[in-house]
């Protein structure tokens, strides 16, 4: 299975207020493993950049003056793109001004439906707990040191490993496939290992101290007595 984790910036929140896409990045992914091969690109947006957008990736108009414009790499995104899914933080917003770009050029738009929202799989698996990307990298022990400021490959890149632990680490399919190749005998019930070190005990000396007099007050007759 073709993935492509994918990421954009923009200066600002809405296309149809004059809002451009100013950077693509994506990564492939297949059968849910890095395969190397990643999209990139920088872009003109025809438009000076808001001081607010600047200060989130840091693209200045100097910089993205001698960039291309979308009508330039739209052909060669799709091509990369195809019918692959789309693994995104928060879909909706750039599959908004993907589609946007796409339809001034009138060319093909994509199905919503062939994005994958990390953003809506890690509210789903955690509840209340922080789902942005950087609260995902920490939950996940990712490094994410290098991001000082949005970029859209780097996040790509470091959306892979957080998607990747979303669906189950790097081998999702763990336990639940019911075809195998192998020839010889299949364990069809999995049973966690032993571990090769036992954890430290989290009972303070203090604690075991504290309990042992707790149980002498109660007297030879308590059941704590007997059952030690």
């Amino acid at each position: 299975m073709r993935e492509i984790v994918l990421d954009t910036e923009t200066t600002g929140f809405e296309p149809e207020q004059g809002d451009r896409i100013v950077e693509i990045g994506g990564v492939e992914l297949m059968g849910h493993v890095p395969t190397g091969r990643t999209f990139h690109v920088y872009i003109n947006p025809e438009r000076s950049m808001p001081q607010e957008a600047f200060q989130v990736h840091g693209l200045g108009d100097d910089f993205l003056r001698d960039k291309p414009k979308f009508a330039e790499i739209a052909q060669n995104f799709l091509t990369f793109v195809g019918d692959a899914k789309l693994v995104i933080h928060n879909a909706s917003f750039d599959m908004k001004f993907l589609n946007a770009e796409l339809r001034w050029l009138n060319l093909r738009q994509l199905p919503l439906d062939q994005a994958v929202d990390t953003l809506m799989m890690a509210r789903q698996r955690f509840p209340g707990s922080p789902a942005t990307l950087d609260a995902l990298c920490r939950r996940f022990g990712i490094d994410n040191s290098s991001r000082t400021l949005h970029g859209a490959l780097l996040d790509s890149e470091i959306l892979a490993e957080v998607y990747l632990e979303l669906i189950g680490g790097r081998q999702p399919d763990f336990g639940l496939s019911t075809a195998t190749e192998t020839t010889g005998p299949v364990e069809t019930t999995w049973r966690p290992r032993p571990r090769p070190q036992p954890l430290p005990p989290r009972i303070t000396p203090e604690e075991v101290a504290a309990h042992a007099a707790f149980v002498d007050k109660m007297g030879d007759d308590a059941l704590w007595k007997k059952l030690a």
